[in-house]
């Protein structure tokens, strides 16, 4: 078996020489707060066909990870380490988050691709330490404004403050995101043809605000009427029929809210904004218009991305790059409980999902996002850290519409895009040693679904935790004491075998621990 193995594994390397006679171009799509049933061929209803194909023409991963929250989930995505090994997420003892700074040794893929010749190119989100061209970027289009879908206000190109026009007639985010992409891949066909490229494709949809365009979310109309209890049934039932896991439909959790409490948004919004998962059948016909509407925008917001994904798929082709470009999708966290208003608050007279108006998916439809997980973003249990990974790339994965179930984490996208580039991590970056970084290539399971031996997949956020290990997995949220899951038949997090297991519950505390005084010691260096 193992010589077999070893033989389709020289033979997909010789493909990458046959197929493939410059180095692969890498297009790494991220969206924000997308749960893990948003796309068609992960169990939506939401038409999602541009994204469906290139799962349908490459690989679905379905025990793909992220950190749980957007700025972890992109230190890690870039620089290969846990936000917590490089100052961009706290600990105990170690302020973290969006204050942190990355030690010298850390330097982000893009730095790192240079050395073999890439072109890299940023277009949308940020949320990471430094100035994105200082990060190894030769181009990027920085989206500051978060709070508006329909202004560029604030905005930067290439590090530099963005001068819009006077009237923004016809603006979108995700568009203007997309179009910037385009731009730039018709600019390095002009002028840098001989060279591979790394695109950073990072979307703010469908975080909120729940901004769409009028078109879009008339598509969803009334869609979401039946509730957030029907739809999840309706996800699940798809996904069994995919095959993409083998579970129960986790519980809906009344008591659990939104991560954080505003109870002055929950006041502005009005009766008709809930902050909890309650059964659909005892909302009022309101409540029941205006969630539904809600859930209307978020899906307007993913077919947006889906168009616009499809725009970027078609400069490839027209430019010769589709079959030799490795196109990557993920989600930065699951979708959102969360319930705010920020900047320009909320009109409660505008027409849900336009300019004026501020809104957030809540509790209910988030977890219909999740499908069919537990909790949201920002908890580390399968809602909040669970994403789709779609992998795409003519010339190197032969597999059409295959699923991968073996563990991933979004530390896993470095070592195999340098795997791919044929970069070999310097021992030492700006004069300060290069500490092991913890992820894994990705490569070898391009070719079939096979384990990816690692010791352990780590979390922790807000306080809460988790460590897993095989198919366990030992998970708290914060000030809960800890529950032990069998992750092979039990992704809903429904069975604590905990008890039953207090041996291998104590051991695998003990590596969470073991890791946090890891990284802390790490930080001194």
């Amino acid at each position: 078996m193992r010589k077999i193995t070893i033989l389709k594994t020289i033979l997909f390397f010789f493909s990458l020489n046959v197929f493939g006679k410059e180095k692969p171009n890498i297009l790494m799509i991220l969206v924000d707060d997308m749960g893990y049933s948003d796309l068609g061929c992960y169990g939506s209803e939401i038409e999602t066909p541009n994204l469906d194909n290139l799962a349908a023409n490459g690989l679905r991963y379905t025990q793909f990870y992220n950190t749980g929250r957007c700025w972890p989930t992109r230190s890690s995505l870039l620089s290969g380490y846990y936000a917590q090994q490089i100052n961009r997420d706290a600990m105990p003892g170690i302020r973290g988050g969006g204050h942190g700074i990355r030690p010298t040794w850390a330097p982000l893929l893009p730095e790192l691709l240079k050395s073999s010749d890439y072109r890299n190119y940023h277009s949308g989100k940020w949320h990471i330490d430094g100035k994105v061209l200082a990060g190894g970027f030769d181009r990027s289009w920085y989206v500051a404004e978060q709070n508006n879908f329909f202004s560029s206000r604030g905005n930067l190109i290439n590090d530099k403050p963005f001068k819009p026009a006077k009237v923004e007639k016809g603006y979108y985010s995700t568009t203007a995101t997309a179009s910037h992409a385009i731009e730039c891949l018709k600019d390095h066909q002009q002028n840098y043809d001989n060279q591979p490229f790394f695109h950073y494709l990072a979307f703010i949809a469908p975080h909120f605000p729940l901004h769409a365009k009028a078109e879009d979310i008339a598509k969803y109309k009334d869609r979401y009427l039946f509730g957030w209890d029907k739809i999840r049934q309706e996800r699940f039932a798809k996904q069994k029929k995919i095959g993409l896991h083998k579970t129960s439909l986790s519980a809906l959790e009344p008591k659990v809210g939104p991560p954080y409490a505003f109870p002055q948004a929950i006041e502005n919004l009005g009766p008709s904004e809930i902050n909890r998962p309650l059964p659909w059948a005892s909302l009022s016909d309101t409540q029941k218009q205006f969630q539904a509407t809600k859930m209307a925008i978020h899906a307007a917001m993913i077919d947006r991305i889906d168009q616009e994904v499809g725009r970027v798929i078609e400069q490839l082709k027209k430019m010769g790059a589709y079959k030799n470009t490795l196109i990557l999708f993920a989600s930065d966290n699951g979708a959102s409980a969360e319930i705010m208003i920020r900047s320009g608050g909320h009109d409660t007279e505008a027409p849900m999902g336009s300019a004026k108006s501020y809104l957030c998916l809540g509790p209910g439809f988030s977890s219909a996002s999740n499908t069919p997980f537990r909790r949201h973003k920002t908890w580390v249990h399968e809602g909040g850290i669970s994403t789709p990974l779609i992998a795409h790339w003519p010339n190197g994965i032969k597999n059409k519409g295959e699923l991968r179930h073996s563990p991933g984490h979004v530390i896993d996208i470095v070592p195999t895009i340098l795997e791919l580039a044929g970069i070999k991590k310097p021992k030492s970056w700006k004069g300060a040693p290069i500490p092991k970084a913890p992820g894994k290539s990705l490569v070898s399971s391009f070719l079939e679904d096979r384990a990816i031996p690692r010791e352990s997949i780590w979390w922790m956020h807000a306080g809460n935790r988790a460590i897993r290990q095989g198919n366990l997995k030992l998970v708290a949220a914060k000030n809960d004491p800890w529950a032990l899951y069998d992750l092979s038949k039990d992704r809903a997090e429904s069975n604590d075998l905990s008890k039953k297991m207090p041996k291998l519950k104590s051991k695998l505390e003990n590596l969470w621990n073991e890791k946090v005084i890891q990284f802390k010691e790490l930080l001194k260096n």
